[in-house]
């Protein structure tokens, strides 16, 4: 069953320390202050952290699923993908997860890596 924004949301705040804040209209998700994560403008989308060095390999391998906005995302660790491609709440979980840690505090990722085992 494809993502949904509802899921997004809910996946998003189960993760220690974060919180949901309106940024350039959208709900953007946050850690330490940082995002990590944002919904896109019509809920049908996703942007994400993600380091620039793995975006075009997750693009080619997948380019129905995750995208870049042209002139937009270029200079920035941010990559985009569409809910409805989204295989499952644990591919998304894997995604809000990986995006999180790239933002959060050591800390609270490092607490965050030894509750879950």
């Amino acid at each position: 069953m494809p993502a949904t924004a509802d899921d997004v949301r809910r996946e998003a705040l189960a993760l220690p320390e974060t919180s949901e804040k309106l940024s350039w209209g959208q709900p953007t998700f946050r850690v330490g202050g940082k995002i990590f994560a944002a919904l896109g403008d019509d809920d049908a989308s996703m942007a994400f952290k993600c380091p620039r060095e793995e975006r075009a390999e997750l693009i080619a391998a997948e380019p129905d699923k995750f995208f870049l906005r042209p002139g937009h995302d270029d200079n920035f660790d941010w990559i985009r993908a569409h809910l409805a491609a989204v295989d499952d709440l644990d591919e998304l979980r894997a995604m809000l997860v990986d995006a999180w840690r790239l933002a959060a505090p050591k800390r609270v990722a490092k607490a965050y890596d030894e509750a879950v085992g």
